[in-house]
């Protein structure tokens, strides 16, 4: 695995390096469902799309916000901030599990995927000490971490457009559980990285400026604009181009660098099939049917390996076509299930990108490890604690 390294230059590097994913063999997938979706149900692919194009727009208006505030320098300066303040490698990762958890919880997933990720590596080669531990802790506590509220995970939005929970309704639920899946998964962590947790490196002197323009104002209108409206989506996408339309025009960020950043080709595939997948749960039946006949237990680990077969956001279009038995078990599966394997959910893929575009290797088969290992944990934890409903 490669190293994180120290050097400064490559702490600024502006998501040059994020790959591209090559064949358009994903959108042309995407395309191909939703044409056989509109074509054998105009009606049901209607209503599959509109409830999930939110989530969509909302990750594209969120990577075009982060590619500008790297850019900036953001992430590097936070970065460099943090490590200062913790005295060992425990105190710092026990500082970055409560900040995913809690950006992860107020805000969202993607959000907290696409903007912590990056402080992590950043406080980590500030610190000179290994990345892994933090940047995989951000990614499975991101998935973990997304029950207590139905805007932190997109999947939630979905499941729920059913029952009409206010917050506070859904909270109730789903508070004891998100603390337990996050205790679990962040345990899991801890004990398995403890000999790079117990490095105590001198952290870097040098500071990292940061320019208090176009990425930290984006940024900060993103955070408002999720914690305040119940549908984000399109404003939070207005703030991603109005602020990538500022880069472009004076020159200082260019049109390749953002077509990388929004891996349009999988946002297409993945949209086209959860539309397909969503007319197929309101047009048969046997999706509601299969889960009519599940107890809490058995929805969840239904959700769980729905997930990891065609992805959550899929997996919650035809799951909750119609309204699930057991929709908090259900979400249960959803949210922390995408834990066990990378095609769980979009957040993998944001993860990927985010630290890839920071100049490091993300620890891809490290987190598959640690994923098998706390999401089973996670899940039967949350359960025990879930009550009936």
């Amino acid at each position: 695995m490669a190293s994180y390294g120290t050097d400064p230059a490559r702490a600024r590097v502006p998501f040059r390096h994020v790959a591209t994913w090559g064949p358009l063999l994903p959108a042309a997938l995407g395309v191909l469902g939703i044409v056989v979706a509109a074509v054998a149900a105009p009606a049901e692919a209607r209503s599959a799309a509109a409830q999930v194009y939110g989530p969509f727009v909302l990750v594209a208006g969120l990577l075009l916000i982060g590619l500008v505030a790297d850019g900036d320098g953001l992430f590097a300066a936070v970065g460099q901030r943090l490590s200062a303040r913790a005295p060992n490698g425990a105190v710092l990762f026990l500082g970055a599990a409560v900040t995913t958890a809690l950006v992860t919880a107020v805000l969202n997933l993607d959000t907290a995927v696409v903007f912590v990720t990056p402080v992590l590596v950043h406080a980590c080669r500030g610190r000179g000490v290994g990345a892994t531990p933090f940047v995989v802790a951000c990614l499975l506590l991101a998935n973990a971490g997304s029950l207590p509220l139905p805007g932190a995970n997109l999947t939630n939005l979905i499941v729920l457009g059913h029952l009409h929970l206010t917050g506070s309704q859904f909270l109730h639920h789903m508070a004891l559980p998100w603390l337990v899946a996050v205790v679990v998964t962040a345990a899991v962590i801890g004990i398995a990285e403890r000999r790079t947790l117990r490095e105590t490196a001198a952290p870097a002197t040098d500071r990292v400026p940061v320019v208090v323009g176009v990425g930290l104002a984006a940024v900060a209108v993103a955070a408002l604009l999720v914690l305040v409206l119940r549908s984000p989506a399109v404003p939070v996408a207005v703030v991603g181009l109005a602020a990538v339309g500022w880069r472009l025009r004076s020159g200082s960020t260019g049109s390749v660098a953002v077509r990388r950043v929004l891996g349009v080709p999988v946002l297409i595939g993945l949209f086209g099939i959860s539309v397909a997948l969503g007319t197929l749960g309101r047009s048969w039946s046997g999706p509601s049917t299969l889960l009519s006949h599940l107890g809490p237990a058995g929805t969840t680990v239904a959700a769980a390996l729905a997930s990891v077969l065609v992805n959550n956001l899929p997996a919650a279009a035809l799951l909750a076509a119609r309204t699930p038995p057991h929709p908090f078990a259900l979400l249960i599966g959803l949210d922390v299930g995408p834990n066990l394997f990378i095609t769980g959910s979009l957040a993998w893929v944001l993860w990927w990108r985010t630290v890839t575009g920071t100049g490091a290797e993300p620890p891809t088969r490290r987190a598959i490890v640690l994923g098998l290992i706390s999401a089973p944990l996670a899940m039967a934890a949350a359960l025990v604690v879930l009550g009936p409903g």
